[in-house]
């Protein structure tokens, strides 16, 4: 049942934290892939639409589900990048350090999340496509006025590193770092992973 879901960890947490455990599954892990099966079954007829749009934006929401690994409580980053109105690349990945606060994991994931943005822009600069201020939006005030507050960053050595790196791509008018609220934040699907009992009815 795992090796024929593995092309979902891309797109699905949930679908990932199971392959963890196929050397010593448990009857919970039984359990939540047949929510996953229910799930797939009745939204086989969803899918990617991409629409033509002569508005050619760029833009990128991110969010992070706080030590969410109930193992190593490390957090998971979620980010997703449209064009126009189509949904191009997104990420769902577990943070390699464990942070003490809401606030740092929050600022790397905006760091991640502004990492992939750059790797974007080249790709489209091969195609003559030039982007500027492109925006990322978080969901985490706190988050985004650290970028604004430099005596904040020197909470740990890879916030001050973290911190350069957004500073620097912000000055130059890469990015632009966006407040949007929880309720609106695209992210959010890749980071909590909805496996929930009768969820998938």
């Amino acid at each position: 049942m795992i090796i024929s879901l593995l092309w979902l960890i891309v797109s699905k947490p949930g679908v990932g934290l199971c392959a963890r455990f196929q050397q010593d599954p448990r009857e919970v892990h039984l359990t939540t892939f047949k929510w996953i099966f229910r799930y797939l079954i009745g939204t086989s007829n969803l899918g990617l639409y991409f629409k033509y749009s002569k508005e050619f934006r760029l833009i990128s929401y991110c969010d992070v589900d706080y030590a969410s690994n109930k193992i190593k409580r490390r957090s998971t980053n979620g980010s997703c990048h449209i064009i126009g109105w189509n949904l191009v690349t997104w990420i769902s990945k577990k943070q390699g350090l464990i942070v003490l606060s809401t606030i740092e994991v929050e600022y790397i994931s905006v760091e991640s999340c502004c990492t992939q943005l750059i790797w974007i822009k080249n790709q489209l600069e091969g195609y003559n496509i030039y982007e500027e201020n492109i925006p990322i939006y978080c969901d985490n005030k706190a988050a985004i006025s650290i970028y604004k507050n430099p005596i904040l960053h020197s909470w740990a050595k890879h916030m001050e590193i973290t911190h350069h790196f957004l500073k620097d791509h912000v000055q130059k008018g890469t990015v632009e770092l966006q407040f949007v609220p929880t309720d609106s934040q695209l992210a959010n699907i890749f980071t909590k992973a909805p496996l929930k009992k009768g969820w998938f009815y």
